[in-house]
């Protein structure tokens, strides 16, 4: 029998008798190849047992789980759940318990993986991709997130049907965004889907077709980019926030590492969490980044700060592991790299010990801005620093004010000052 954490006998039950019982031993496995804790382990069967009460109950077999399923549990059962047993009533934990299974169901062959479109769907979308790969520039992320909302709307309009955009009626593009949103109602969602629909007319009006019915019945929330000045950090906030690193933190030279390179470099989140021990050229004093955000390869100069903070994390606290990342995970799934949320959440934690309320890793990227402004540099060097595609994204700076911006001034890093 499988040798599975310390449950309550109610879950216990749940998970050895229920609907996803056959499928425990694989789940136990995975959690020891990921080389997750004890008590972590315990939490992501909890959840798994937790929902397999709530398959029980609706009489809903493995057979027929998928996403929509995990949804309906997260939304549905657990905001009103009064299951005994101590049972895992977190979504997000929830969540994180139940992806794993599903992947385990469907490799197994008990549940089908999600349909791949085919025909003239598939066709539209990889002309769409080459579109936003080739004519737009756009990273890899960016369309992969922009077609999965596009694929949504076709096969939603044209299943098993050629794609003819210019049939579409504006009360079907209003429903669409309607159910999209009832999923997820979130302001940054309801920007995404509309940027993401608004983006993929223009591209069908390029291609012939009467679309400007259609961009007319799409809104988006308020969103104003240019309607007030970016927050950056004073000096005696810079010193909280990297005085904030101390011992008593698990990783504190791996936070302050990440900090530097955000606040030194201007490095957004993504770009720090897929740096690569090869990007770092010691001798030469400097760092590559690659696959950025503008899908282009950029050399920065490595200060002298930066550089000590990272020598300190590499010799003393990154754990051992064949990983080539710089950032690699200190808990389980170990041997992997730090997700960008994770490299999120250490500045935004950071933010928070040091008492600065602004806790967002943009505000150090504003500070590289303020700084460079401050000391006489243009616009276009603000791009090229922070790294913009375009001069409009770096235009918000032109409205700074250069006396009040004493405040927030701070030597270049490797400068003399």
């Amino acid at each position: 029998m499988t040798k599975i954490p310390e449950l309550h006998p109610l879950l216990r039950a749940w998970l050895l008798q229920g609907p996803l019982a056959a499928q425990v031993p694989a789940y136990v496995a995975r959690l020891r190849r990921g080389r997750y804790a004890t008590h972590t382990s315990g939490r992501c069967l909890n959840g798994v047992a937790h929902f397999a009460h709530w398959m029980s109950m609706c009489y809903l077999p493995a057979r027929m789980l998928d996403e929509g399923c995990i949804d309906q549990f997260l939304r549905n059962h657990l905001p009103r759940c009064d299951c005994l047993g101590g049972a895992l009533r977190t979504p997000n934990e929830a969540h994180a318990a139940l992806v794993p299974m599903l992947e385990i169901l469907r490799a197994e062959g008990v549940i089908a993986r999600p349909p791949v479109p085919t025909g003239p769907i598939a066709d539209e979308l990889r002309s769409y991709d080459a579109h936003m790969r080739d004519a737009r520039g756009l990273a890899s992320a960016t369309r992969t997130g922009r077609l999965r909302i596009v694929e949504r709307l076709l096969v939603s309009k044209f299943a098993g049907r050629p794609v003819v955009v210019g049939k579409l009626q504006t009360d079907g593009i209003r429903q669409f965004i309607v159910d999209q949103l009832d999923a997820l109602g979130t302001t940054s969602n309801a920007i995404t889907i509309a940027s993401t629909l608004r983006a993929y007319l223009r591209y069908r009006a390029t291609c012939g077709d009467a679309v400007q019915p259609l961009l007319a019945v799409i809104a988006s929330p308020a969103h104003w980019s240019m309607a007030s000045l970016p927050r950056a950090l004073k000096p005696e906030e810079v010193d909280r926030l990297l005085g904030s690193f101390t011992s008593a933190l698990p990783s504190p030279r791996r936070g302050y590492a990440v900090v530097r390179l955000a606040l030194d470099l201007g490095l957004r989140g993504i770009e720090i969490s897929r740096l690569q021990l090869t990007d770092i050229d010691w001798r030469q004093g400097t760092v590559t980044l690659k696959h950025t955000k503008s899908r282009r390869q950029d050399l920065l100069p490595l200060p002298t700060s930066t550089g000590r903070a990272l020598e300190a994390y590499l010799r003393h606290e990154r754990p051992k592991t064949s990983d080539g990342a710089v950032f690699v995970r200190h808990l389980a799934p170990h041997d992997e790299p730090v997700g960008v949320d994770a490299i999120r959440r250490i500045v935004r934690d950071a933010f928070r010990r040091a008492g600065i309320p602004h806790g967002r890793g943009h505000a150090l990227r504003h500070t590289v801005a303020c700084r460079i402004v401050n000391q006489g540099g243009s616009i276009k060097e603000v791009a090229d620093v922070l790294r913009h595609r375009s001069l409009n994204t770096s235009m918000i700076y032109a409205k700074l004010d250069h006396g009040a911006l004493s405040d927030v001034a701070l030597p270049w890093p490797g400068s003399a000052t």
